[in-house]
């Protein structure tokens, strides 16, 4: 088994990690290659099925995860089809939560997983790139809001805050080998927030590839030499924070250097890592590193305010600059009105990257929910079909998301319709008040309702948690996901629907969720509601105000800048 991810389980990887694109050709961000003595797979969820057939050779079978009649997933699959096998994978690149679970369902066949010693695609990766060793830099509190020193604090009342690992029909009293006395952080989000630094190891994503052990007493940061200058050391030896190599990771494991006491792991950990602690060391929890870095602060909200009006404006001018030029007859190309509002962009203050790559998308195209153009493919923007740009920034002051569809011609009334019920399921999200302990699994429906009317929907989820100048994609909320939100969560709103082969649409903006005051304040004051970050105008030439409530045209003229 091949996956995406890294060691880290990072969602966008490193050059050097991209093992699975190497292996099968196939450049989405998310599906695993399995390779049998006789037979090679690829699967991957719906978003990346047209992406995968254009991209796999014919040594290649593409398995659609999710689509009807075939499996939910990669472990659905495998485990399907397995019977006294053994089964590779590198232990790094497997969560611990998805290898026990993997492992107990291969047993009931027979089978089981064996841990190669190397990662059999870097034996033959023979040009493989070097791993990253850019410098890592301080991201300051007029950012954060908040020290590293205070942070690291708060993860150690947590840490002492947890019952011993005692047995539950037991009396006696904990011995110090069932204490918690550290936890180990392997996602690279979650280091960089802790300790308010930020790197440049992977494309788009500001972080750098490293692990931490927290204890009570101490705290350790494995990362290359090379990556941390005299500021950096001195700001991590301010902070009590020693530094290893990277790869002192396993000696430190093996050694059992924490002496006594137990452990705490989240469980998306590597597998590797809960195999050399063996499970008489280690306790798997949430991270809470994870729910901290999810509820942002004051300074991080203000920040990602400033951070989505200036994108808005890049945005906008972009648009401008677009629909004049097909105006005055140029033909211009997905490829080249990306890289143009890069440009915009590039020149607001605080620009650091792109959040991701730029989805830039006419005609067929924009029914790839993540196709992104390159030079030599990219088709021109024509005026037939709706044009969906997906795209955002990384400022110091925020990560943004924004989405829009636009039509530079005379849209059909099939294209009408299908753009004013995702514009209605948009409008319900931003709109939705709902009390403390609502998931977003639970409002998701409001985003498909008006599709499902007219028996429409879409595959990807309707939204994600968004970092504070870190990943695009943050956990641990998110609409589909049955964690309840709270005040401070950052997390998107985008519906779509898309005409496979001919067309798509998305409306994305991103939501900050707050507490509102209601009318009747039943049970106290516990209810919330959303405040818009992103300041990009929705175009109105696709609406159908015939159908529309009195409520959502309210919606379109007080609460939304429009554009004709």
């Amino acid at each position: 088994v091949i996956p995406s991810e890294d060691a880290h389980g990072s969602e966008y990887v490193a050059p050097s990690d991209k093992r699975r694109e190497w292996i099968s050709g196939f450049t989405g961000s998310a599906g695993q290659a399995i390779v049998s003595k006789t037979q090679a797979y690829l699967i991957t969820d719906s978003r990346y099925w047209l992406q995968a057939q254009k991209e796999l050779d014919e040594n290649w079978h593409l398995i659609a995860a999710g689509a009807p009649e075939a499996p939910k997933d990669w472990v659905e699959w495998l485990v399907d089809r397995a019977k006294n096998s053994k089964i590779g994978i590198d232990a790094r690149m497997i969560t611990h939560e998805k290898a026990s679970q993997l492992s107990a369902q291969l047993a009931a066949k027979g089978s089981k997983l064996i841990y190669p010693p190397q990662n059999l695609v870097d034996l033959l990766w023979k040009d493989k790139p070097q791993r990253s060793k850019e410098r890592i830099f301080i991201q300051g509190r007029e950012f954060t809001g908040k020290d590293a020193t205070a942070k690291l604090a708060e993860l150690r009342e947590w840490i002492k805050a947890q019952p011993p690992a005692t047995l539950s029909y037991s009396q006696a009293p904990p011995t110090p080998a069932q204490v918690h006395v550290g936890t180990l952080i392997s996602s690279l989000a979650s280091i960089a927030y802790l300790l308010n630094l930020r790197g440049q190891d992977i494309p788009y994503n500001p972080v750098f590839q490293a692990y931490l052990y927290v204890g009570l007493d101490r705290a350790i940061l494995f990362i290359e030499a090379a990556k941390v200058d005299e500021e950096v050391s001195r700001y991590l030896e301010g902070l009590n924070v020693e530094r290893r190599d990277y790869n002192d990771i396993w000696t430190f494991l093996r050694r059992r250097e924490w002496k006594e006491g137990k452990v705490i792991i989240s469980p998306q950990t590597s597998y590797a890592i809960s195999l050399m602690l063996t499970h008489l060391r280690y306790t798997v929890l949430p991270s809470y590193v994870e729910e901290m870095k999810a509820v942002k602060n004051e300074v991080e909200i203000e920040g990602m305010r400033r951070a989505y009006l200036r994108d808005g404006v890049a945005f906008v001018r972009w648009f401008a600059w677009l629909e004049q030029k097909l105006q005055q007859g140029y033909e211009i190309t997905e490829y080249e009105a990306a890289y143009r509002l890069t440009e915009f962009r590039r020149h607001q203050k605080h620009f650091m990257d792109l959040a991701y790559e730029n989805i830039s998308a006419s005609g067929p195209n924009a029914a790839l929910p993540h196709y992104t153009p390159t030079r030599a493919t990219a088709r021109v923007i024509d005026r037939e079909t709706p044009y969906l740009n997906d795209s955002g920034g990384q400022y110091r002051d925020g990560t943004c998301d924004t989405t829009r569809t636009v039509h530079f011609g005379r849209p059909t009334d099939e294209q009408c319709e299908a753009f004013t019920r995702v514009l209605q399921g948009h409008i319900a999200i931003d709109s939705a008040i709902f009390p403390e302990g609502t998931t977003g699994k639970a409002l998701d429906v409001l985003a498909r309702r008006a599709l499902w009317q007219d028996g429409m929907n879409y595959m990807h989820g309707t939204g994600h948690g968004v970092g504070s100048y870190l990943n695009v994609h943050e956990g641990p909320h998110g609409f589909g996901i049955d964690v309840p939100l709270v005040p401070g969560n950052v997390i998107t709103n985008e519906p779509g629907y898309y005409n496979a082969g001919k067309w798509g649409i998305r409306i994305e903006s991103a939501l900050v969720v707050k507490r509102v005051t209601t009318k009747r304040e039943f049970n106290g004051d516990i209810w919330l509601g959303f405040d818009r970050l992103t300041c990009v105008p929705i175009q109105t030439k696709m609406v159908k105000e015939s159908m529309l409530t009195k409520e959502e045209k309210a919606w379109l003229k007080v609460r939304h800048l429009v554009t004709t």
